[in-house]
């Protein structure tokens, strides 16, 4: 048996078991398996390695992304620059676990914005200062778009929610959600910005996939912005990830 996995807290939004479970069907792998893995506690992580000695991989999601990289033995490059995991690779050295991390969200959001552009703007906005954040400032930095950061609290280069001014929401190319708000179950959620102040051909990108029209996304196309969810990213996230357990 290959087992396969995700590791969050909580996981019911999370379509990556459907995925893997129905990708593993028309693959005709019967000896493959996908389980959800709650862990409220990201010291729990060792002792499910201990308990799956058929785990090959598993994904990370919200709140681990960041915390999980003290538990591996080693990271990839990529991962270790943005400094966030999504995917970990599980084999055995010298009959003990050997975690290696990796970050595909980056090149997915990437993938996935870059087909929704015409043109690269000057700035964005990345709410969010979690994992996914940062796999999301570092490619925009890359393509030469400045992001600035959007939290609950003062960040540094950045701005409190509380302090942002209406302005930059309307110069803004790119509005990115990369927080849970609006995720099922509680999709009534949004992050708190002045919603007033965005105009026709701004682009919102939000990382959330469940539900496809987040509360977030609902108020963009209100105001005549460019919309897109989470789930083409979520894809080819998930396709990279396969590739690297596989290799």
């Amino acid at each position: 048996m290959k087992l396969f996995g995700i590791i969050g807290f909580p996981l019911g939004h999370s379509f990556s078991q459907k995925h893997f479970t129905e990708k593993f069907e028309r693959e005709n792998l019967p000896d493959h398996a996908y389980r959800k893995f709650e862990l409220p506690d990201i010291e729990m992580l060792p002792g499910l390695i201990d308990r799956e000695p058929d785990l090959c991989g598993f994904n990370v999601t919200v709140p681990w992304k960041v915390k999980v990289i003290e538990y591996l033995a080693e990271i990839d490059p990529l991962a270790a620059e943005i400094g966030a995991v999504n995917t970990v690779r599980v084999t055995r050295r010298e009959g003990k676990p050997w975690l290696k991390g990796f970050n595909t969200d980056a090149p997915a959001f990437r993938e996935s914005l870059l087909a929704n552009l015409m043109t690269l703007p000057e700035t964005a906005l990345v709410l969010g200062t979690g994992g996914a954040a940062k796999s999301v400032m570092h490619t925009l930095i890359e393509l030469n778009i400045i992001p600035v950061p959007v939290s609950r609290k003062p960040v540094r280069g950045g701005y409190s929610y509380d302090e942002l001014p209406g302005h930059l929401i309307g110069e803004a190319g790119i509005i990115v959600n990369t927080t849970p708000l609006g995720m099922a179950p509680a999709v009534e959620t949004l992050p708190p910005i002045d919603y007033s102040c965005l105009r026709d051909g701004q682009l919102l990108f939000d990382l959330v996939y469940n539900p496809p029209v987040t509360a977030f996304l609902a108020m963009g196309e209100e105001q005549g912005c460019l919309t897109v969810n989470g789930s083409e990213m979520f894809l080819i996230q998930a396709e990279l990830a396969w590739n690297i357990w596989n290799e």
